[in-house]
């Protein structure tokens, strides 16, 4: 298992991004050529059919994005944030816009570490809150040293300007492939919320393969960007990129 996750660890922060990307058990195996997309033979409803290494999209229990309908009150402690401007490259993969980030940014969440990989937006948003959709939603990705995932997740709605975008808005890759190198580092601190409460759940990767046993992490309140950013972003996307709302099952959501 431990020589599988830092093989994953080594496809994940290389140089080709990979959506949410899990460090741990099985990614590495699955065939990094395979083709999936958001629509149509290779879409959601087919992901865990065009490959062996993809069956938890079909067959997981606990996958993710979910609605978050219910939950239970659990006085959720803070999450420690450390971070400082580092967002380097940003890359347009055909499958989201990801930002990469310099290492030395963490999370501390259950008296862990978590270092801060990338930054990458869907649209519309994956999760939803009470049945709402949002027209985009931001994933900040984490890893501890032992290849667990924490992912928080920030809700964008329409309204004033987002400047925390600004750096990343204007650097953004058009056409699938390409990269771009951001001159000035872009700030994943500043695309939080001021009011930093959460929803926690466990969940999986929102992208092939699917893999469970990551900690989500999803803002209670949003953020907002102007018409004009969540356009572009949209047309360089060209299609959405958002899975459809999995199952709860047994989970629980805590708040």
């Amino acid at each position: 298992m431990k020589r599988r996750a830092i093989a994953t660890l080594t496809l994940i922060l290389g140089t080709v991004p990979i959506g949410t990307g899990l460090i741990g058990a099985g990614l590495a195996e699955a065939d990094e050529g395979t083709h999936w997309d958001y629509s149509g033979a290779r879409g959601p409803e087919h992901w865990g059919e065009i490959d062996p290494h993809f069956i938890a999209c079909r067959s997981g229990q606990a996958q993710t994005p979910i609605d978050i309908a219910s939950r239970i009150d659990a006085d959720l402690p803070r999450i420690g944030f450390h971070y400082r401007p580092g967002g380097h490259d940003e890359v347009h993969n055909g499958h989201t816009i990801q930002v990469d980030y310099d290492a030395g940014s963490t999370i501390t969440l259950d008296g862990r570490d978590y270092s801060l990989k990338q930054f990458h937006f869907h649209t519309p948003s994956e999760n939803h809150v009470d049945g709402k959709t949002f027209p985009m939603e931001a994933h900040l990705v984490h890893a501890d040293t032992e290849g667990h995932l924490a992912v928080i997740a920030v809700m964008f709605e329409e309204g004033p300007e987002n400047l925390a975008l600004s750096t990343p808005w204007a650097a953004m890759p058009r056409l699938q492939g390409r990269t771009a190198h951001l001159g000035t580092k872009a700030s994943a601190e500043a695309l939080l919320p001021a009011d930093r409460a959460y929803y926690r759940f466990e969940g999986s990767l929102t992208t092939p393969p699917c893999t469970e046993g990551v900690t989500w992490l999803v803002m209670k309140h949003p953020v907002s960007a102007s018409h004009g950013q969540l356009v572009k972003f949209a047309r360089a996307m060209g299609h959405p990129n958002n899975r459809p709302i999995q199952p709860l099952n047994a989970r629980v959501v805590f708040e």
